[in-house]
Parts: C-alpha cells; sequence; structure tokens
C-alpha cells in the first residue's frame, strides 16, 4: 500500500476526536491517520512519498455548496475577456486580437469589464475613460464582426456596448425609440445611436420583451466552449481550495450530462454533486410549464435523482426555484419596494403555488431530498404552509431537506424550518454584494433579517456556505461571515442576529458542508476519509481576520492526487 506523509505544518484535521497535529499519513486516497511527526514517520514506513508542507497549514478541502462553476464556467467560455480591461485602447487591442483568429461575420462576445457579479470594487466606470467604449471606439477592433460587451447578471440597471456590425444584425437604427419597454438606447446629438443600451440588459433574470427579443438574436455556446469554460473554472475553483462543489440550483439534464461526460473522460478535478431542477425561470425565454407537463417532468426527473455510487460525480435529490432576486424586482415581499426603475412592487412568483405543492409532496412520498430556493419573506410563508401541511402525512425528518439562498429569513420562520428538519445553505456574499441595496429599495429595516447567519444556527439549522455571485473568493466568504460588511461601503450589518466564531465560519466551507450535502467522508481529516487535503500559507482559525481574504493555497490534493500546485512548495521526494 504506498502512503504519503505531510509533515512540516500544523495539521488541522477538523476531526473533533483531534482536531490538530503535526503530520499527516494518507493511503489509497484515504486519510490513514494524524498525529506526531514521530509516530506518523514511522506509520507511513522509509518508503513513503513525503511532502513537506513548510510551515503551512494543513487542513480539509473546502466545501463550496452554491458555486454554479458550470454555468459561470459557461458564461465566460470563448469571450474577450475584460475583467481587468484598464481603458478603451486596451479593449479595442484585446477584441482585435479575437478578430484575428474569427471568420467575418462572426459575432464577437466580450465579458463585462470589473469583477464579477456585482461589479461593485471594479466595473467599467473605472476605466480610464469612466464608460463604456461606443459603437465607433468598437469599430476600430472590428468593422466586420458583431462586437458586444456583455452586463451579468445580477445588477440591473446595467449597460452593455454594440459596435456598428452588431447594431446591423440586431436591426437597430437611429429610428428605433429612444426607449422601448425599459431599455434605453442611448443616442448622441445627432440622433445616432451610440451602440450603448442600459437597463434590464443583462443575460438572465430578465424578462424585459424588448432585451429578450435581442437576447434570442445572439449566439449560444458550442459543446466545445461548453466544456472548455467548465474546466477552467473547475481549475479556478481548485487553486482556491475547493474540492467539493455541490451544483443544486438551474441545473438542466444537459448540465448534468455534461458533468457525466467530464467524469467519463477522468478529466473532473474535484468532486460534485448535482440535483436537477425540476423548473427554472432564470434563463429568458421562460415559457412556464403546465402543471401536468410539470407533474411528468418531476416523474421523470425523479426516477433519477439518486446515484450515490461514485466518489466523484453523484446525484441526490431534486430542486425547485419559485422566486427570483430583489434587484429585478422579482423578490417576493409583503411591503411593497422600489424596483430597478423606482417603481413600487411586491415582487412575482415565477412558479405557481400549485406545482409547489405538487414538488413538496412528491418528494416526501418518494423519499427524494429537496432543495427549495427561496430567498423572500412571502416566499418562505407560501412554502412553509406547504411543507407543514404535508409533513402532516409524511415525514422530512432525516432526509436532509435543503434550503437554498434564505436570503431574508424572521425569526419565526428559521424556527419552522428547524422544526421540519431543514439543512440551509446560503452565502455570507449575499449581504456583502446586495445588502446596500436591499436598504435602498426595501428600507434598512431589511438588514435585521439579511443573512441572519447567528439566528439559522441558534435555531438548530445546519450551516453551509456557497460563492455563488461573489465574491468568489470562498476565503472572502468566511471572513464576511464573521464582519458582515457591504462591499462599496462602510456598513456592517454585524448584529447579533448575524455573526459566527471564526471556528463555525469555517465549518460552513468543511464539516458543516459536508452534513448539509450528505457525503459524510469529506469535510475533515478524519481516519477513513477521502484525502482531499490543502496546504495554506496560514492559519484559518487564528490568522487576523482581515487577512483571511489573501489565504494563498500552495497545494490542492483530491484523494491524495495534486490537483493544484502553486509552485511554492519543493516537489514531493519521488515525483
Amino acid at each position: 500500500m504506498s502512503k504519503t506523509v505531510v509533515t512540516g505544518g500544523q495539521v488541522l484535521t477538523l476531526d473533533p476526536y483531534l482536531p490538530e497535529a503535526e503530520a499527516l499519513v494518507l493511503a489509497e486516497g484515504r486519510v490513514l491517520a494524524a498525529g506526531s511527526s514521530e509516530e506518523m514517520l514511522s506509520l507511513a514506513g522509509p518508503g513513503a512519498r513525503r511532502v513537506d508542507a513548510q510551515g503551512g497549514t494543513v487542513m480539509p478541502g473546502l466545501i463550496d455548496t452554491h458555486p454554479h462553476v458550470l454555468h459561470f464556467g459557461i458564461q465566460s467560455a470563448g469571450k474577450v475577456d475584460l475583467t481587468d480591461a484598464v481603458d478603451h485602447a486596451d479593449i479595442v487591442e484585446r477584441i482585435r486580437a479575437k478578430a484575428e483568429s474569427t471568420p467575418p461575420g462572426e459575432w464577437i462576445i466580450c465579458t463585462p469589464v470589473g469583477e464579477p457579479h456585482y461589479f461593485i470594487r471594479r466595473s467599467y466606470q473605472d476605466l480610464l475613460e469612466r464608460r463604456l467604449p461606443d459603437r465607433w471606439t468598437l469599430d476600430r477592433a472590428s468593422e466586420v464582426h458583431p462586437v458586444m460587451i456583455e452586463a451579468w447578471a445580477p445588477k440591473i440597471p446595467n449597460a452593455v456596448a454594440f459596435n456598428s456590425a452588431a447594431l446591423r444584425a440586431l436591426g437597430l437604427t437611429a429610428f428605433t425609440p429612444d426607449r422601448v419597454a425599459d431599455v434605453d438606447l442611448e443616442k448622441d446629438e445627432k440622433g445616432d445611436l451610440t451602440g450603448i443600451l442600459r437597463g434590464p440588459v443583462t443575460n438572465y433574470y430578465t424578462f424585459d420583451p424588448y432585451w429578450g427579443q435581442i437576447l434570442t438574436k445572439l449566439p449560444k455556446p458550442t459543446a466545445e466552449t461548453a466544456i472548455a469554460g467548465t474546466l477552467a473554472e473547475l481549475g479556478r475553483y481548485t487553486a482556491q481550495g475547493v474540492t467539493t462543489i455541490y451544483e443544486a440550483h438551474v441545473m438542466e439534464p444537459e448540465h448534468i450530462a455534461l458533468y457525466r461526460h467530464l467524469r467519463d473522460d477522468g478529466a473532473l478535478a474535484m468532486r460534485v454533486m448535482a440535483t436537477f431542477d425540476v423548473e427554472s425561470a432564470s434563463l429568458y425565454p421562460f415559457d412556464a410549464l403546465t402543471l401536468k407537463q410539470f407533474d411528468e417532468r418531476l416523474r421523470q426527473l425523479g426516477s433519477q435523482a439518486m446515484d450515490l455510487n461514485d466518489d466523484v460525480f453523484r446525484l441526490n435529490g431534486l430542486t425547485l426555484s419559485p422566486g427570483g432576486p430583489c434587484f429585478s424586482g422579482y423578490f417576493a415581499t409583503y411591503e411593497p419596494y422600489l424596483d430597478p426603475f423606482g417603481r413600487k412592487t411586491r415582487g412575482v412568483r415565477l412558479l405557481s403555488l400549485e406545482k409547489e405543492e405538487a414538488f413538496v409532496r412528491y418528494c416526501a412520498e418518494n423519499g427524494i431530498r429537496a432543495n427549495i430556493c427561496v430567498g423572500a419573506y412571502r416566499e418562505h410563508d407560501e412554502f412553509l404552509e406547504i411543507a407543514e401541511r404535508v409533513a402532516r402525512e409524511h415525514t422530512f425528518r432525516n432526509q436532509n431537506w435543503v434550503l437554498q439562498h434564505a436570503i431574508t429569513i424572521t425569526p419565526d420562520q428559521a424556527r419552522r424550518y428547524a422544526a421540519l428538519g431543514f439543512q440551509v445553505t446560503t452565502s455570507a456574499g449575499f449581504a456583502w454584494g446586495k445588502g446596500k441595496m436591499y436598504g435602498e429599495r426595501m428600507g434598512e429595516q431589511v438588514w435585521r433579517d439579511l443573512i441572519p447567519l447567528r439566528r439559522l444556527a441558534d435555531a438548530g439549522l445546519d450551516l453551509a456556505g456557497g460563492s455563488d455571485w461573489g465574491p468568489k473568493n470562498p476565503w472572502e466568504q468566511i471572513e464576511l461571515a464573521q464582519t458582515q460588511r457591504f462591499a462599496g461601503s462602510d456598513i456592517r450589518n454585524d448584529g447579533p442576529d448575524q455573526v459566527l466564531s471564526r471556528a463555525e465560519a469555517l465549518s460552513m466551507w468543511t464539516t458543516g458542508a459536508a452534513k448539509v450535502i450528505g457525503w459524510p467522508d469529506i469535510g475533515s481529516l478524519a481516519p477513513r476519509n477521502q484525502a482531499d487535503v490543502l496546504i495554506i500559507d496560514r492559519d484559518p482559525l487564528r490568522c487576523p481576520t482581515e487577512d483571511l481574504a489573501d489565504t494563498k493555497v500552495l497545494r490542492t490534493m483530491l484523494g491524495g492526487r495534486t490537483v493544484y500546485d502553486s509552485g511554492d512548495l519543493a516537489a514531493p521526494a519521488d515525483d
């Protein structure tokens, strides 16, 4: 039996029976033991592969329970990367380089400028010119390719840019009105389109009828770019220390098939657990299923909802996503709030209560783990009324039902979910990226119920963390669970209902996450667990809170196999 011994650093096993050690022994993809350096070297034997942590911290791999790796990987695949562009000349040069290898007439799509997905710390307004390039500037990059700079959800209002060829391809001219539905088409003093469109112009979570027509004319990703984009995104996650992901939102059968393909090809560098989303309303066009069609799809996907036989790719459960984000004005509330354009709204229900009850009953009757993705006050109450009614006939307990998002939630709602035996996956980043917006549109009183991690934990709900829209740095997410700071302001929503301890915040990405997704042999370095191991440059339990986000991953191992290496550590002795 080949063995690997890791020495030269502090080992945080997160195993309650031996929380810390000096060294770690791995064998056949599993943790064999942890203990003193002397004991572990003796156990490993003279022929063992040696890894020197060089003063770093050895710990379990992180588990991201709401990452959208596949979706965001596909979203950026094949596009000109403008995230770090500095000015218009830089943008033109990058597009021109892409144009050289792109057949004339084909679209060239660019990412937005700045930091996805909230674009608060950096956006196109931080370019040297403080604005997006207009059509004439983009024409300098190419006049024979339609060119677009995208706007990514969730932020609405937003802005996109097209060159002249793109405007022609979309049929937009000076005769097009200045405003159609909620889309503003910018024009110059002569009345000519500048190529800049503003409003609900994001790539999803927008149902503006005019913008929707434009979306349907844009090119769709190919299978090749989808695979390449997913692999690239997986690589970014392993570099951050993530070794397991839970893909349980907006997962269509073709998305599951893509992950199966990567697994069959041996291309997955992390563990993936996924669920089918029975009906998701995030993408345009959304044409709701009839109740009969919904029931048929529920049974079709339900028959495939569980496959726990593989150590790398698993299916477990079904998901329903009846609501939408506040940025779009879809958040379902009792009191009116302001939508992106200053109009009063109480949000919308994207899927009917009849479908919600059919989903709950089917999962309860068939012993299927259900994920419900809701975040707003009214959504919680409507779902809980259904769930409590069905629970009087069936039991959810011990089936690991999962509440996703829980963006706002009252003390009574938290108690009711706990009574039903639910677990929770949410993102401290929701408060970071959207907290200021919630205060502006809904009123600052909502902050007391915004991502109330302490309240949820005290109610007895198991917690797991996800990156979702960002920050896409898990170490910063761990920090945010403690500080509850809002991006782009000095506000810290660190009240008694929000703040977790460091150990609790880390658990949301390790032991707690493993419990929530129901994968018992990951999340800690206990004996016989999977050898998913990180070596990082600091102690995540004791370093200053303000230093957590800068944590550097030196090596990531999946089942004892290196899947990422920063190059800062010496190669193992037998490499």
